[in-house]
């Protein structure tokens, strides 16, 4: 069974244009997701996909695969459906995609395992999600943490960038997670899923996952303790991010 990963990335991001080539400790966010994905020992192939030719041109740099894309997605999971054909045209129904974001430049190359995890292991999941453990406040209530809610069997029930479950008072023992742009897939599943048009709940709540749900589709959780790990998405991230690579275990290798 191949595994395939695949890092979309774009300069036309609403709250952060220009993010993926963004410095962080004078690297381009970008290559510290691709150098810690890269961690990650059971790739079939690794590549960056893109529609900008400034991300394109600092990849090929680093001679890293890179598969251009259409400029009209604005979902990064239509982005990977389309790229993957392009990254190896024999790729089988039950053959595994994995859509690494380009927004996690402090990724563990453990939590890919944990996504591929149920794949292997259960032939009636067809795609994760990575869902980390949320033991912060501040991280529940903020808006561009996009939170989970499951049901007893791991499947996703809903996503939203509102705190949920709901609660008088917030405390690590509620279980709440979220999620963590690390997504796996069933090359058929995603054919599926990327078939389908936009869900009412996907655009209220500006996460695809919702179109599954719409849908009747499911997605199943990996689940992952916290660890230290942040997404960018506002500059003001960048502080943050900064602060904890500082501390993190996996730097000094691609330094």
């Amino acid at each position: 069974m191949k595994i395939i990963g695949l890092i979309p990335a774009r300069m036309a991001s609403s709250r952060f244009p220009g993010k993926p080539l963004y410095k962080i400790l004078g690297k381009p966010m970008i290559e510290h997701v691709y150098a810690r994905a890269n961690m990650y020992k059971k790739w079939t192939q690794l590549a960056l996909t893109t529609c900008d030719e400034e991300i394109a041109d600092f990849g090929k740099s680093q001679d890293w695969k890179v598969i251009m894309t259409s400029n009209t997605h604005t979902r990064c999971l239509d982005r990977i459906a389309e790229a993957v054909p392009k990254a190896d045209p024999s790729v089988g129904d039950n053959d595994i995609i994995v859509c690494v974001q380009g927004d996690e430049p402090m990724l563990y190359p453990e939590m890919i395992d944990a996504a591929v995890k149920p794949l292997l292991d259960h032939a009636d999941v067809n795609c994760t999600v990575l869902a980390m453990d949320i033991v912060d406040e501040a991280v529940f209530l903020h808006k561009d943490t996009v939170k989970i809610v499951h049901n007893l069997a791991g499947d996703v029930l809903y996503t939203s960038r509102s705190p949920i479950p709901w609660c008088e008072k917030f405390t690590p023992e509620l279980g709440a997670k979220r999620i963590y742009g690390i997504f796996a897939f069933r090359w058929h599943a995603l054919r599926k899923f990327t078939e389908l048009p936009e869900s009412p709940l996907e655009l209220k709540e500006s996460c695809d996952s919702n179109r599954m749900f719409d849908y009747g589709l499911k997605q199943r959780i990996a689940p992952f303790p916290a660890r230290p790990s942040f997404s960018v998405d506002n500059p003001e991230d960048i502080k943050r991010v900064e602060a904890g690579l500082k501390e993190d275990p996996y730097l000094q290798q691609y330094l």
